[in-house]
């Protein structure tokens, strides 16, 4: 298992990184939407809906590929309503399901709405740069990592036992003081001037921006929890197949569905 989650990882690495760097943004854009129609069908079929799960991702790449043909550029205002909508969504509703141990109604229905959330924020801050944008999926990665490891040593009290079992409070403190840590030092050098973390520091100071670090870090795993609570009401393990020894498209991604609109927002409302 650990052997086929190392190769697909480094499969995924020399597709992404070479996108990023050597290739326009829109090869980025027409990349992650391939990433978005794939997490659409997972979602549908975990909630319920195989039978319109492609059929449904199929209708949506349309308006995905018109909007790259043209130009991949939302009107400013649509574009922050889209992201708040979907910020509102991860700040209010979600952990009101999560509280009841039970998706609402209509989660089979949002969940498109949240992919295409997430794609539009991937875009704002690839728009940005890809520093910037890095930076950004590094807060969900470190943040990953420092819960597992820490977790893993002194992991006792659970964070959501009825959700999912192996997380523990200690192993979410430990994610969010990585993040911190780490962020207050990449702040500080001068390549990272337009990442969020120096953006907050030079508007906020260095405890403002661990206090927005941590509130991230707490977005991230609302968004983890939600992916394993609609896991758990259809009783599967993973979301899908398509990455070997690691399940599917959300099994990767359902920390970057709420953290990439609140990190683009922020972006947006830092911008100089």
């Amino acid at each position: 298992m650990l052997a086929k989650r190392v190769v697909t990882a480094l499969v995924l690495l020399a597709l992404i990184l070479p996108t990023l760097f050597l290739l326009p943004p829109v090869a980025w854009a027409a990349l992650t939407l391939v990433f978005v129609l794939v997490g659409v069908s997972e979602w549908l079929t975990i909630s319920g809906h195989p039978r319109h799960a492609w059929p449904v991702a199929i209708v949506l790449a349309l308006p995905g590929l018109a909007f790259l043909a043209w130009g991949g550029v939302l009107p400013a205002r649509l574009e922050v309503a889209i992201l708040a909508l979907a910020v509102l969504f991860w700040l209010l509703i979600a952990p009101l399901w999560l509280a009841r141990v039970r998706p609402g109604r209509a989660a089979s229905l949002l969940g498109p709405l949240l992919l295409a959330a997430c794609w539009i924020g991937l875009l704002r801050l690839r728009e940005e740069g890809v520093l910037p944008l890095l930076a950004a999926m590094a807060i969900v990665w470190l943040a990953d990592i420092g819960a597992y490891f820490v977790g893993k040593a002194v992991g006792r009290r659970k964070l959501a036992p009825r959700i999912s079992p192996g997380k523990s409070i200690e192993g979410a403190l430990g994610g969010m003081m990585l993040v911190i840590v780490a962020g207050l030092f990449a702040a500080a050098a001068p390549v990272m001037a337009d990442t969020v973390m120096a953006r907050l520091v030079a508007s906020l100071g260095p405890w403002g921006a661990a206090g927005v670090l941590a509130f991230v870090v707490a977005f991230s795993i609302v968004g983890d929890l939600f992916e394993s609570l609609i896991k758990r009401h259809a009783g599967v393990k993973d979301s899908g197949w398509i990455l070997p020894g690691h399940g599917g498209v959300l099994d990767r991604i359902d920390a970057l569905l709420p953290t990439i609109p609140l990190l683009a927002l922020i972006h947006i409302w830092m911008a100089p």
